[in-house]
């Protein structure tokens, strides 16, 4: 008995009146020579796009229409936005993306910090700062914050010192300074170095709820799909140290509205945080205790963490 679809791979294709050897002689285009982990992933993306053109029968016009919403997102896109990964955010993918490496990681008997998604507002080279330091400037009406904890092995669970710890946040009006033409360059942005025991510290704001951008494809699509538009309260990190991966994250205020339904959906019950009164310090009226944990490359081998697509697979 003939059945609507057909397993391929992994990829179910849709029996239909549309070329049934298309989808196959655009895969086998490939060459002997093809890295072998893009070859197979490049494969899967293939079937479960045409599948999804054939299933919805998606018209040339459809079609450039989305083409077109990509060539804007990339278009408005610069070292101080980037609309393309904006566009992603929103379908959840970068979160998905993020919950698979973190699931690969986490399998271990401990785990590195969780990690949350970059977004589409970090900027290289945010300035350097000393131990101690606010990244504040401007907003004395907002609620300054000294954060403080330590940077250390996931594994060994010693110190690191020298880790780098980039910060960036909204200010109080929910804008990043690069959306702000009011607030100096690289407001509430800075990079932070450990000390020898892995301590860092220094000022910065309670973050705010915002909405993403609605002045560029990812806005239009959201009012399109009649979805909100709101992250709510967070501040970004990328805290990393010589031969130890990277950790992109975020810390999300546990008071926030939207904490429970994000736009983005980035979310983890590890990143949720509570600012604590502080008291005796006129620079501070909260303060926040974290501690980030690193995993070395050796031990992200032994514990099986698998890197992106690269010449060593």
């Amino acid at each position: 008995m003939a059945t609507n679809a057909q397993q391929v791979n992994g990829s179910s294709t849709q029996a239909s009146r549309f070329d049934p050897n298309f989808t196959e002689s655009v895969i086998n285009a490939n060459g002997p020579k093809a890295h072998p982990r893009l070859a197979r992933v490049m494969a899967s993306l293939t079937r479960h796009l045409h599948d999804f053109c054939r299933e919805n029968e998606i018209t040339i016009d459809e079609y450039m229409a989305g083409i077109d919403m990509i060539n804007r997102a990339g278009q408005m896109s610069n070292e101080k936005r980037n609309e393309g990964l904006l566009l992603a955010d929103i379908f959840g993918m970068e979160s998905l993306a993020d919950e698979i490496t973190h699931k690969l990681a986490s399998e271990a008997k401990d785990a590195p910090t969780a990690t949350a998604i970059l977004g589409p507002f970090w900027r290289k080279d945010a300035p350097i700062y000393k131990t101690g330091e606010s990244i504040v400037k401007g907003f004395p009406e907002g609620d300054h914050v000294m954060m403080h904890g330590k940077v250390t092995d996931f594994d060994t669970g010693k110190p690191i010192e020298n880790a780098e710890i980039d910060i960036w946040h909204t200010g109080p009006n929910g804008l990043y300074e690069s959306q702000d033409p009011d607030q100096p360059d690289m407001n509430l942005r800075g990079r932070f170095y450990t000390g020898p025991e892995g301590e860092y510290n220094f000022y910065c704001l309670r973050p705010t709820k915002y909405p993403i951008p609605y002045d560029g494809p990812a806005g239009e699509l959201l009012q399109l799909l009649d979805r909100h538009a709101w992250r709510p309260a967070h501040i970004h990190f990328i805290v990393s140290a010589p031969d130890y991966k990277p950790v992109v994250t975020q810390i999300f205020d546990r008071r926030d509205e939207y904490i429970t339904n994000d736009v983005a959906f980035a979310v983890k019950e590890s990143l949720i945080v509570d600012f604590e009164p502080r008291e005796g310090d006129s620079k501070a009226q909260f303060e926040l205790k974290y501690d980030f944990k690193l995993a070395s490359y050796e031990a992200a081998r032994k514990h099986g963490m698998r890197d992106a697509v690269g010449p060593s697979e």
